[in-house]
């Protein structure tokens, strides 16, 4: 077949164009991604040649690194699976991600660093080729075909693709280098003693051996000979004690390991012995993956078996709400050939995913006791996860109490992130509930006219504002006793005498005013279940309030926005007394409940309600004409 032109997807491009203008700090990165690809390559050839030994060759499997400064290119190359036509353009020309749109608005947005942190999150490094090379050259062949693949671009936004013959199975890459990457700038990667301070820097762990060549002079006027070298020193870390392993190594390792750009947060190194022996090496990435909540996302750790990779993405071991961590289990006690289907029924499974997690449940409540400021770090990144363990701990009261202890949440207490314990030990001895508010945001719950009350009473309110929010105080309903009161629902009410006196006065004006409850209720129709006076407001002269139990305006809002209607919030309208507008109701009424002054005044308060919820009337343009009207009379 002839050349082929094709163009990147669009995304791509303007990817590679954030890529190759990004500032990066880091330049050498792109080697240790380039070696991660290779190595994954030569896993999954491994993996295949397990069920097809027509794939299983007698070469070994490496991963052979060529830097050459009489053509300014570095190549690296391996023996792995390798590549059709159809998967390189599938897997080279197009990104096909849940959340793509959104991280590349991210990425425009960023530079330096935190752009390096997004590139990583979303896990295209071979993309990272393009920071140093002027052009790029993939030669590739699947394991089992006869045709090889060639695939070449400068980044600009389009590339070229041909049959190539290809002796061996596996894939080449080129990097043309830019100037500046060959010893005329800051970085000589054609230097062969510099590449190999790279790989035992970056990449010493990969479990696969990394070759070079390196000149060897002779004596005297003897030729100089190439000698190869494995450069790496393939020994797995997890192997060595932990008093042996520093934090660095920690980190080179889980970057390589786990195409990770950054450090990690959190590491956990377990070593366990007796009726199931296992290593266990896992971290806690320092940024959630883009993708971590989409259906896309592919949880799981590493598997080996005495030193030997069996598996990726083993799902087994922990839970769905534990998905952010990463890592690896090595156990002597697991076949080499252990299968999906084995493993979903292996009690050694079982048995090392429940100490797994009990440990990963220990070090975060360690972190959140003596080291606040970094729980708080991986509370941002990853407390979703732990809110959605605590909604699936529905019917498992001991991962209940297990993660209730761990959640944290903005309240109107200095604006901070507070525990639940943290929470009910500032609270007042007359105060039976803890109360909580859902919402867009904090600056939204603090604008409802509910919160007017509770601040002059200087009381403490949790503010929900995350979706999962709501759900997860559902199901936890209470805590040390007391039980979760939202101050957006009808029941609600403070426990303290002043405002048990206030309630008591307000029925009182209640019963002399059934008939006007009443008419508003009708003017205002099925939109709302009830109309009634209340003692939660101050100043504001009216608010919506929620059913008993049901869900929230916001839980409404939320569902509404995912196009599911079936949550349907039950809205009552409570009127303060106190206030002129109620005066002016009262005034109107005695006129007759069919005035349409009257009707308006009532279908206008109900809209405003909406507006202070955060939600939009039916009928916006009719709200503005009335409120026209009303403030011209």
């Amino acid at each position: 077949m002839s050349i082929e032109k094709l163009e990147f997807q669009a995304e791509t491009k303007r990817l590679l164009d954030l890529v190759v203008n990004s500032i990066y700090t880091n330049k050498e990165i792109f080697l240790r991604e380039l070696i991660s690809n290779a190595s994954d390559a030569l896993d999954k050839l491994r993996i295949e040649s397990l069920t097809n030994s027509e794939l299983a060759g007698d070469d070994e499997p490496e991963i052979f690194i060529v830097p050459d400064a009489a053509t300014k290119t570095i190549t690296i190359s391996d023996n792995g699976i390798g590549m059709t036509r159809e998967e390189v353009i599938s897997n080279i020309g197009t990104i096909a991600k849940s959340g793509t749109k959104d991280f590349l608005d991210k990425l425009r947005e960023a530079s330096g660093s935190a752009a390096q942190e997004l590139i990583g999150q979303f896990g295209v490094g071979f993309y990272s080729a393009f920071i140093v090379a002027e052009e790029v050259e993939l030669l590739t062949r699947k394991a089992g075909t006869d045709s090889g693949v060639k695939w070449t671009s400068d980044g600009a936004g389009e590339y070229s693709i041909e049959d190539f013959d290809k002796d061996t199975h596996g894939t080449t890459i080129v990097l043309h280098l830019k100037k500046d990457f060959c010893g005329d700038g800051e970085y000589n990667f054609t230097d062969a003693h510099e590449v190999e301070r790279l790989v035992k820097k970056y990449s010493d762990f990969v479990r696969y051996p990394i070759k070079m060549n390196f000149e060897t002079k002779g004596k005297d006027n003897e030729e100089p000979t190439i000698e190869i070298r494995t450069v790496n020193s393939m020994k797995p870390l997890w192997t060595r004690g932990k008093s042996e392993i520093t934090r660095q190594e920690y980190d080179e390792f889980f970057k390589q390991q786990m195409h990770e750009w950054e450090a990690p947060l959190e590491v956990f190194h377990v070593k366990a012995e007796g009726t199931v022996e296992y290593t266990a090496l896992l971290c806690i990435p320092k940024r959630a993956a883009n993708n971590l909540y989409y259906s896309d996302y592919e949880p799981g750790l590493q598997l080996y078996s005495r030193h030997v990779f069996i598996m990726d993405k083993c799902k087994d071991f922990l839970p769905d709400y534990l998905r952010f961590v990463k890592g690896l289990v090595d156990s002597p006690d697991l076949p080499l050939n252990i299968s999906r289907e084995i493993l979903q029924q292996s009690v050694e499974v079982k048995v090392i995913g429940k100490a797994l997690e009990k440990n990963i449940q220990k070090q975060l409540g360690k972190m959140l006791k003596d080291e606040r400021d970094k729980y708080e770090e991986f509370w941002r990144e990853f407390g979703k996860s732990i809110k959605i363990g605590v909604y699936n701990s529905m019917f498992d009261t001991k991962l209940k109490d297990s993660l209730k202890d761990l959640l944290l949440f903005p309240t109107s207490h200095e604006g901070k992130l507070s525990t639940l314990a943290e929470y009910v030990g500032r609270m007042p001895d007359f105060q039976k509930n803890i109360y909580v508010a859902a919402g867009k945001d904090a600056s939204a719950i603090e604008q409802l006219p509910q919160m007017e009350l509770l601040r002059e009473r200087g009381l403490e309110v949790i503010y929900l504002t995350d979706p999962v929010d709501e759900f997860a105080i559902q199901v936890l309903h209470e805590y040390a006793d007391k039980h979760f009161q939202s101050i957006t629902q009808e029941n609600f009410e403070l426990d303290d005498a002043e405002s048990q006196k206030v309630k008591a006065e307000v029925e009182e004006i209640a019963k002399m005013h059934e008939d006007l409850l009443k008419d508003v209720k009708e003017a205002i129709g099925d939109a709302v279940k009830e109309v009634r006076l209340t003692s939660r407001l101050k100043s504001g002269a009216v608010c919506l309030v929620t059913g008993e139990g049901g869900p929230s305006l916001s839980m409404e809002k939320t569902f509404a926005a995912m196009n599911n209607p079936l949550f349907k919030a039950t809205q009552i309208l409570e009127l303060n007394p106190n206030h002129a507008v109620f005066k002016k109701l009262e005034s109107l009424h005695a006129l007759g409940k069919d005035t349409q002054d009257f009707k308006d005044l009532c279908t206008t308060l109900y809209a405003l309600s909406l507006l202070m919820e955060g939600v939009m009337p039916n009928n916006p343009a009719d709200l503005a004409n009335k409120v026209t009207d009303l403030l011209t009379r």
